[in-house]
């Protein structure tokens, strides 16, 4: 019997097919070559320097709306996408951010809710890489409670003008196009902005402490007019942006995995190279009960997100399975990023070494796409009748 791999302990990977098998060494062998080289320095520069560029690549390595079907979409599995995600994030949130925001909200938006024309003008650009979306949905004063957002569409003729301020956007300040979602008096609906829009305007975020290495965005609407045709025209209600983020949620689910794994990998090199009192730290009993919990999260958190994604791929998943791993594996990852930080010691709060880096993002990704308490309340819902929102 084989002694089990340290790096998949309990052989996840071995229930992925093939082509799964092939995304995962395609994704991470562009992000080990690519992206982690340079990851740490756009992350102290606090930016990406080239996101055009780097949407081109992401766009020729087809992981820019891989689930979807049709208009240059590859139409990968749940599973061969959720795999995608862990790799990217294994490098870093922000460049798995940057991938959900334009598949898993922008994106999807487009395919799920848009006319034809619309789905026809905007997503082959936007799978090749060669247009950037972005998602306007969350406001300064309504975070997880999108439902009271102020952002107000007025019909003009046979024009829609909007006015309002969408916050904590990624990829705003470079997107060629925005789903911005405003109230209307027949209730929630999404609106197409293109760049240049007279009116319309993003400014950049700074001096943020987490998802350093990504452009998040303030989003200003100062009477934008819009023809008819602007207007998502199958989205009606809050469900239609929900279920967008209900797609963003289950990448996070994956990609919080790569992480950990990330965290794991670097603490169990780190023990086994670092010296003390004439031995590596590996062989000290404090430190294998750290790497033996972080190993345990690591590879519970896997086991969830595979489970969800062939759920999700029979059809079978429920937006509340989501919330369960998404609260599931974000908090375990946090788990092992302290435990590795713990593990390099005064080192571990280097850029040299990754865990302060996802450590600090997933600070992140804990909030974003519903902060645990929603989806603890959610979770509360589902399992006794009762909501507790309000």
């Amino acid at each position: 019997m084989n002694t089990p791999d340290p790096h998949d302990f309990l052989a996840v990977d071995r229930d992925l097919s093939d082509e799964e098998r092939a995304i995962r060494d395609t994704v991470r062998d562009f992000g080990r070559t690519e992206l982690l080289p340079h990851v740490a320095d756009w992350f102290d520069e606090g930016t990406i320097p080239d996101p055009r560029g780097l949407a081109k690549r992401f766009g020729a390595l087809g992981v820019f709306g891989m689930h979807l079907t049709g208009y240059g979409c590859a139409g990968t599995s749940a599973v061969g996408y959720g795999v995608a995600c862990r790799e990217l994030e294994a490098v870093d949130s922000g460049l798995r951010s940057f991938v959900s925001v334009q598949g898993s909200l922008a994106m999807t938006a487009i395919h799920r809710y848009g006319s034809e024309e619309q789905r026809r003008r905007w997503l082959p650009a936007m799978a090749a890489g060669d247009a950037i979306g972005c998602f306007g949905l969350t406001e300064p004063d309504s975070g997880s409670d999108p439902g009271s957002m102020r952002t107000r569409a007025r019909r003009d003729g046979s024009d829609w003008v909007l006015n309002g301020t969408k916050m904590w956007i990624t990829n705003g300040s470079v997107a060629d196009v925005a789903v911005v979602w405003a109230a209307t008096d027949d209730g929630i609906r999404g609106f197409l902005v293109p760049r240049g829009t007279p009116g319309f305007s993003a400014n950049v975020i700074h001096k943020k402490l987490s998802l350093r290495a990504s452009i998040t965005s303030e989003l200003v609407l100062e009477d934008v007019r819009l023809p008819g045709d602007a207007r998502l025209p199958e989205a009606e209600g809050l469900k239609a942006p929900l279920s967008c983020l209900s797609e963003a949620r289950y990448g996070i689910v994956w990609g919080a995995t790569g992480a950990a794994r990330a965290c794991y990998e670097a603490a169990l090199d780190y023990s086994r190279s670092r010296v003390q009192f004439g031995r590596p730290i590996s062989g000290f009993q404090l430190t294998q009960r750290k790497l033996a919990d972080m190993l345990v999260d690591v590879n519970q958190s896997m086991l969830t997100a595979l489970r969800i994604g062939r759920l999700k791929d029979a059809g079978e998943a429920h937006h509340t399975h989501v919330s369960f791993g998404k609260m599931a594996n974000v908090r375990a990852a946090q788990r092992v990023a302290a435990l590795a930080r713990g593990v390099h010691g005064a080192n571990g709060i280097t850029l040299e070494y990754p865990v302060m880096r996802h450590m600090l993002n997933l600070e992140s990704v804990a909030t974003y796409e519903g902060t645990e308490e929603v989806h603890a309340l959610t979770l509360g819902n589902a399992i006794t009748g009762t909501p507790a929102f309000r």
